[in-house]
């Protein structure tokens, strides 16, 4: 009688690169209107992420858009959400990826918590 583990009836799944999933993520986001994208890279200043994609929105319904439509794509490569924050005040919605941070902002909270300015160390990568 042959015994298989666990291990060995679980299909492997091989996610595409952090770098790469913050590109769909980017390009998601501007397929849904997002306005002033940017994709920060953080691999050399911290070991909690790798990137951070910062965009806004107009309004909250967009936001929600912006905010489903990457978790639906991020699910697509294999991705699952490890927590999202903010989605019911819809002033800064974070989806937390574990590699890939989602920071989606109205143009106030933007603004205000300026996590651009925050991060100015960081390498802005060219996503388009």
């Amino acid at each position: 009688m042959e015994t298989t583990t666990l291990l060995e009836t679980q299909p492997t799944t091989s996610l595409p690169s952090s770098e790469e999933r913050a590109m769909l993520c980017a390009r998601t986001a501007e397929d849904n209107k997002a306005q002033n994208i940017v994709v920060l890279d953080l691999r050399r200043l911290t070991p909690l992420y790798d990137f951070f994609v910062i965009a806004t929105g107009t309004s909250r319904r967009q936001m929600h858009a912006i905010s489903d439509e990457i978790e639906a794509a991020m699910r697509s490569v294999g991705d699952k959400r490890q927590s999202m924050q903010g989605y019911q005040g819809s002033r800064w919605i974070v989806e937390d990826f574990g590699d890939v941070m989602i920071h989606v902002f109205d143009t106030e909270a933007r603004e205000y918590y300026a996590l651009d300015d925050l991060w100015a160390d960081a390498v802005k990568v060219e996503w388009k």
